[in-house]
């Protein structure tokens, strides 16, 4: 059956990065997206596996290929050759290794769109436009930002909006919060309820969220504004029942100390705290330790004045046999539930936040 899609199939580029925090985009298009069909990824370290047997242990039908010359050949004998191209890396900054653009190349003489989530902007290259425009395709840089005045300031309509908040907040950055905030929703529309994901990132946008502002790459005057604004158009063009706003960073990672902005202009009701118990250090920053988990939870209520009402689990470097366990000791600690919802589904998360909310 074929999956009906927003732009059709597509090719993830991924190499040296997939399974590892530098290729959570990629990760995600794996776990779930709207808007592409995804044919395939490209990874040497991983060639011949199944992406999500690889990913998460439970097979998508998703083949992980050696180069682009493999994955052409492959797909092209299952007529499965993509309209898209995607640059599936998520390195720290955000720039274009120098044999992504050979791979890039190829793809555009191909006759295939390409769509990047990176810092680096391909539309900024003059050789990668030529040739998109011999080739008549599209390159498209998701993360760069719109004209200043296509932009908004904040205005205090979020107040306006009726429906429920919530935002997915976490204690670091590379901790599945965008997953999390998906997985909520599609439990929140299991459950009979309408609700909207609001994206904060290039991953989001990638995956169909139809209200989405890039937080990284938006010049500072106007992420609140843009945050309310994506909020206020996800509430006046849907009606929603409830929104979840995709987290970014922490509150306290010395680099992407994300959340403030969220806090302070999406007015979440309430707010879910995502928490990797076995990570000890900021990601990426060595001898940066962890702030203690209720240390978090504190500086967040401090803040925006809302309870964190529960806390999600990222299982990395747990078993299985940890995962519960971990659950009931940080509600021992915290007083709050503790949900595995990549590993356990988000219904019971749902069903809790259903009940506090009547």
């Amino acid at each position: 059956m074929m999956k009906n899609t927003i732009d059709g199939k597509a090719l993830v580029y991924c190499e040296g990065s997939f399974n590892t925090p530098n290729g959570k985009t990629t990760h995600g298009l794996v776990r779930f997206t709207e808007r592409y069909d995804i044919t395939g990824i490209i990874d040497s370290s991983y060639a011949g596996q199944d992406a999500g047997e690889v990913l998460d242990g439970k097979p998508t039908g998703i083949p992980i290929f050696s180069s682009l010359k493999t994955a052409i050949k492959e797909l092209s004998s299952t007529n499965r050759l993509p309209d898209t191209f995607i640059v599936g890396l998520a390195p720290d900054g955000g720039r274009l290794p120098a044999q992504a653009k050979k791979e890039i190349q190829t793809a555009l003489e191909m006759g295939w769109n390409v769509d990047s989530g990176l810092h680096d902007f391909l539309t900024d290259d003059p050789d990668l436009v030529n040739m998109a425009e011999k080739h008549h395709v599209r390159i498209r840089d998701v993360r760069k930002p719109p004209r200043l005045d296509q932009l908004h300031f904040f205005t205090g309509e979020i107040e306006k909006v009726a429906c429920l908040k919530l935002a997915v907040l976490g204690t670091d950055s590379s901790l599945g919060k965008r997953t999390t905030a998906w997985i909520l929703v599609q439990a929140f529309r299991s459950a009979g309820l309408k609700a909207e994901m609001i994206g904060t990132g290039q991953t989001a946008w990638m995956q169909g969220a139809k209200y989405t502002m890039m937080m990284d790459s938006c010049i500072n005057d106007f992420v609140s504004g843009e945050i309310e604004h994506a909020v206020v158009s996800a509430w006046k063009n849907e009606q929603p029942d409830v929104v979840v706003i995709e987290g970014q960073g922490s509150l306290m990672n010395p680099a992407y100390p994300g959340g403030f902005e969220i806090l302070a202009a999406g007015r979440p009701d309430y707010v879910i705290l995502q928490h990797a118990p076995k990570r000890l250090e900021y990601d990426g920053f060595p001898g940066y330790k962890m702030h203690p988990l209720n240390e978090q939870i504190r500086a967040i209520e401090v803040i925006s004045g809302k309870k964190v009402v529960a806390i999600t689990v990222n299982h990395e470097d747990m078993t299985d046999a940890e995962i519960l366990p971990a659950c009931a000791a940080i509600t021992k600690e915290t007083g709050l539930p503790a949900f595995d919802v990549l590993k356990y589904g988000g219904a019971k998360l749902v069903e809790f936040l259903i009940k506090k909310i009547k």
